[in-house]
């Protein structure tokens, strides 16, 4: 039967559709027969032809995916003795990887602990001092990692040890790639504290990936997808190596050439509007604390993107790209445009801070204040936010700009609608940001400043309009240091109505009023809060007792510690209930991740290992781990 289906075979692969359509016909009928299976497999062993042979073996996979079960256990172990037998002759990559997968089918149904072979198997392969023999192995393996991973994670542990030793041959190229894409396809079985083991591999992968593209730019691509999926569960584990992935990924685009495809990519995301009737999610006008746990744009990626490339790229080669891009959205008609381009502005401010106050400062900041008088607020919201991040990375140059800006600002102030709270955080943040270094060069504007910032303070019903002008009050107060002196019992008078109110919906204002009173102590010092220490020593420790909230106690330590300068030793008799709220801080596990040692050994993926050494034991939770090498905060 082995000939005449060979036959039929051949015909399916001519070019000539009456040919096709008469073979398939007498497929369909040959499948009846109960020896197709042995048959296709002596069509496997035996044919000349690389096609006829890679026909086989993905018609055999087809098969035995549905009818395995249906096969008597002997043929079984036979076929199972064959498949292993032929991948190991077969001299051609197609049909190799068509007989990989026919063997994660196999694997699938009959489950590792029915099929030892399959492990002996793929460590004497992965083993072996022939490269190409060490390549059929890993291939076997990722190949049924692929198809049904939960297969191996009881196993992950031995698996990574493996994995560990054919990542370090790096001159092995198709061997490195399909090391990668097993991991790849593991990673979502790697829990608890396994993911610790992951640590070691980011350099590995790094220099595998780096070594696949000398040799093989689409697998190395592919490869890349390790870092995809391991960012989306496991960051954590990345974290001790963000520099060194950053610096490879930046170098790689550098080195092929990447930057100005990359730019031309990301614009027209970046410039796209929303669907009719929506606004983008930040210039939306009711704030809403469920949008800061959403789900994050194709925008706010390509901005990121943007970020990263001016923090770690020359800015002469990226200015140099980016211009034509940028500048043509600042000048379009389309206001979507135009907040592309001071967006873009906004995120090139930190990386590039020295080069763009060398060359670039006076015509950016011409266009961002222009910008703030724009007749779309979607372009203004992007011009407040671009002015906001020039205040905070551009220092001090931009403070010689005071007589510009604040002006600007302060007419704004003046006629902005406080309904809108979305909109007015944007004003505030630029607002803040600017006043906070401007020292002596707040002074002309202070009167004016105070009285509008008072103002919304009194008047506003909204608590949120109450906490953005407490925390611009703290930033004018480190601008102006004792310029302030004159408005200081009014500001007193305001943060005390909030600071001992008991209303649930007023903490986010009274958790601001306590982090400006402590920059008030600080800016203001020992003449002026003498007086005051005491009370407000008593007023940080009563919140404490009376108000789990960790916000509230981290402004209540930075007040407690600009007050021991101004009470010195008189703060002792509050050194013990100070003291004890640090230590139970200092204890809690919240935001806490351990990084375990990264000499740890592994276990190989073979029979020879000690079984008492894989046994996790439980151990008291006070007691230390060995293991243990840091610990990292994570923290909203």
């Amino acid at each position: 039967m082995a000939q005449i289906l060979e036959t039929i075979l051949t015909s399916l692969l001519q070019p000539d559709n009456a040919v096709i359509q008469q073979a398939t016909a007498q497929l369909k009928e040959a499948f009846k027969d109960p020896q197709i299976i042995p048959a296709l497999f002596d069509i496997l062993r035996g044919s000349q032809e690389l096609q006829i042979r890679q026909f086989a073996a993905v018609l055999l996979r087809r098969r035995l995916n549905k009818h395995w079960k249906a096969i008597q256990p002997e043929q079984q172990h036979n076929l199972k003795i064959i498949v292993l037998e032929s991948i190991q002759r077969e001299p051609e990559h197609k049909v190799r990887y068509a007989l990989a997968q026919l063997i994660a089918v196999i694997l699938k149904n009959e489950r590792l602990e029915h099929w030892p072979e399959f492990i002996k198997f793929v460590l004497q392969l992965s083993h072996s001092d022939v490269p190409d023999q060490k390549q059929v192995g890993i291939l076997v393996l990722w190949c049924s990692l692929h198809l049904k991973a939960s297969l191996f994670q009881p196993h992950v542990h031995d698996l990574l040890g493996l994995f560990k030793q054919t990542l370090s041959d790096l001159h092995n190229g198709p061997l490195i790639y399909y090391t990668v894409q097993s991991l790849t396809c593991i990673l979502p079985y790697i829990v608890g504290n396994e993911t610790n083991l992951l640590r070691p591999f980011i350099p590995k992968i790094l220099a595998a990936i780096r070594q696949l593209i000398q040799v093989n730019q689409v697998q190395a691509c592919e490869a890349m997808e390790f870092f995809d999926v391991l960012m989306e569960d496991e960051v954590p584990v990345i974290v001790h190596y963000i520099a060194d992935t950053v610096h490879f990924c930046l170098e790689s685009i550098i080195k092929q050439k990447l930057l100005s495809q990359i730019l031309n990519s990301l614009f027209p995301i970046m410039c796209a509007e929303p669907p009719a009737g929506e606004m983008d999610k930040e210039d939306q006008e009711d704030e809403d604390d469920d949008i800061e746990d959403s789900v994050e744009t194709p925008k706010e990626y390509a901005m990121q993107v943007i970020d990263m490339l001016a923090l770690h790229l020359p800015p002469e080669k990226l200015f140099k790209e980016l211009s034509p891009l940028m500048e043509p959205c600042l000048l379009s008609s389309n206001p979507y445009q135009r907040k592309a381009g001071l967006m873009c502005l906004a995120v090139l401010s930190e990386g590039c801070s020295d080069f763009i106050c060398d060359k670039h400062l006076q015509p950016m900041l011409s266009l961002v204040c222009q910008s703030l008088s724009d007749d779309n607020q979607v372009v203004r919201n992007a011009a407040f936010y671009a002015l906001g991040q020039f205040s905070e990375h551009l220092q001090p140059d931009i403070t010689n700009y005071s007589d510009t800006v604040l002006p600007l600002l302060l007419e704004y102030f003046s006629r902005v609608d406080p309904s809108n709270t979305a909109h007015l955080t944007k004003v505030f943040y630029a607002l803040g940001n600017f006043v906070e270094n401007l020292d002596g060069k707040i002074e002309p504007y202070l009167p004016t400043l105070m009285e509008r910032i008072l103002t919304f303070l009194r008047t506003s019903d909204s608590n949120r309009v109450k906490e953005l002008s407490v925390s611009c009050l703290g930033s004018i107060a480190n601008g102006a240091n004792e310029l302030l002196l004159p408005y200081f019992p009014s500001v007193m008078e305001c943060l005390k109505v909030h600071l001992v109110q008991t209303a649930e919906e007023g903490r986010p204002v009274q958790i601001q009023c306590l982090d400006t009173l402590g920059i008030l102590v600080r800016t203001l010092g020992k003449d002026t809060f003498l007086p005051l220490a005491e009370d407000c020593c008593l007023l940080g420790l009563g919140l404490c007792d009376r108000i789990d909230d960790p916000d509230l106690r981290q402004c209540a330590y930075s007040l407690f510690a600009a007050l021991s300068e101004v009470m010195k030793d008189s703060i002792s008799t509050h050194l013990e209930k100070m003291t004890t709220l640090m230590v139970l801080s200092l204890k809690s596990k919240e935001g806490v991740v351990l990084h375990y040692n990264e000499n740890r050994t592994f276990l190989l993926f073979d029979d020879e290992a000690d079984e008492e050494d894989t046994e996790i034991e439980d151990e008291e939770e006070d007691e230390d781990d060995p293991d243990i090498e840091g610990w990292a905060l994570f923290c909203d």
